[in-house]
């Protein structure tokens, strides 16, 4: 009789479980989703945090050798590890995160005077940025400034864009479509109360690249190499790409981010309707997959088995979002439901990482560098950062 009734009660809690889960809605199943996400990054960014020395950032894992690979601070993507940081920290209080994410913090702050590459927006925005939008300490405000001035000191007046690379065997003067992320260090400098400068140059640089950067298609170069003497166009290329005119995703995935990050700052239509233009081309390109999550470049030779790239995807999500705010209808709800099976997608066990695995980054199955055999079909600090910066936006924009 005991066993009937113990049997009776646990039919009884199972109905009531799965009563209760078909009561949520959409939305509470979504919120439900993206604070678990959450709370996993800060029990895996722990584990990240014990595999990286006190003095480098991570930058990927290798499974063939179970180990993480670190970066010194100059490396492009040194800030992505403390913004990530942040963004797990605001979502969970967690106080040892917080920790964690002062310490990185510290570490990365003497990058502001570097001037070795465009990435400040990187290497200085993403990290102090979030700093100052959640703690308003002036000290970060004032780091952000003179990343600023060090980015500055790149721009060329002869092609009105920022030089990306010094000049190598492979360009004279390269400028690359990464470099419209970086612009949003110079206009919210401007925006508040550092020098207009700042804001013109990224004007000029966004028109230059709106200009020289895209095709007929609204697909973009990776690269663009200018003669400095008489600043005139050498060539485009695609330097991470499949070929010169191919269209590499992560690039696609920047510029169309950085178009739409322009719109916020500049409330100017062709900004907002360039980045349509490039997302439509994406979404609507006969190889982007049903998932949404993009093989390493749409014109890569073996697709359907090509390789995916998870940080394009998380690049594309948190944009999208964005650009949702911006439009209204049906328009804007299909850039919301995009992002949304984005996350969704990364967030199941295809992409991202059991607990404690994958080194402790989040998302697996990033492609950086495929034709240099770099950073092949592994974890990427910025795959993680754009896939946490996503859910913060879904979070706060779409469920507030």
């Amino acid at each position: 009789m005991k066993r009937i009734v113990a049997l009776f009660l646990l039919a009884v809690i199972g109905q009531g479980f799965e009563t209760n889960l078909s009561a949520q809605t959409p939305n509470d199943q979504m919120r439900q989703l993206i604070d678990d996400q959450f709370a996993f990054a800060a029990r895996q960014y722990k584990v990240l945090e014990s595999n990286v020395p006190a003095d480098k950032m991570p930058k990927t894992f290798y499974a063939a050798t179970g180990k993480v690979e670190s970066s010194d601070t100059k490396w492009w993507c040194s800030g992505f590890f403390p913004a990530s940081l942040l963004y797990i920290y605001e979502h969970t209080n967690d106080q040892e995160i917080l920790g964690i994410a002062r310490k990185r913090l510290a570490l990365q702050e003497p990058m502001k005077h570097y001037t070795g590459n465009h990435d400040l927006g990187f290497m200085m925005f993403a990290p102090f940025g979030n700093a100052f939008r959640l703690f308003k300490d002036p000290k970060d405000h004032k780091t952000i400034d003179t990343a600023a001035m060090s980015l500055i000191t790149r721009y060329r007046p002869q092609i009105k864009s920022i030089q990306s690379w010094n000049k190598n065997k492979n360009f004279n003067c390269p400028v690359i479509i990464d470099n419209m992320m970086n612009l949003e260090l110079l206009l919210w400098a401007t925006a508040n109360g550092g020098d207009p400068k700042f804001r013109e140059i990224a004007l000029n640089h966004a028109n230059s690249t709106m200009a020289n950067h895209y095709r007929s298609d609204f697909s973009a170069f990776h690269v663009l190499d200018y003669d400095l003497e008489t600043g005139k166009l050498i060539a485009g290329k695609n330097h991470q790409g499949y070929n010169d005119a191919s269209a590499w995703s992560r690039g696609q995935a920047w510029g169309f981010y950085g178009f739409t990050m322009m719109y916020r700052f500049e409330k100017d239509i062709k900004y907002l309707n360039h980045a349509r233009n490039i997302i439509k081309f994406l979404l609507n390109h006969p190889n982007m997959p049903e998932d949404k999550i993009p093989f390493w470049d749409f014109n890569a030779p073996n697709i359907p088995n090509a390789l995916r790239d998870a940080s394009a995807a998380s690049i594309m999500a948190s944009g999208l979002l964005e650009l949702a705010q911006y439009t209204k209808g049906k328009e804007s709800k299909y850039y919301t439901e995009t992002a949304r099976q984005i996350i969704v997608k990364l967030a199941s066990e295809q992409y991202r990482a059991k607990a404690g695995e994958n080194g402790g980054f989040l998302l697996m199955h990033g492609v950086g560098h495929l034709p240099g055999n770099s950073e092949v079909d592994v974890p990427l600090s910025y795959g993680d950062y754009y896939f946490l910066e996503a859910m913060h936006r879904y979070k706060n924009w779409v469920l507030k």
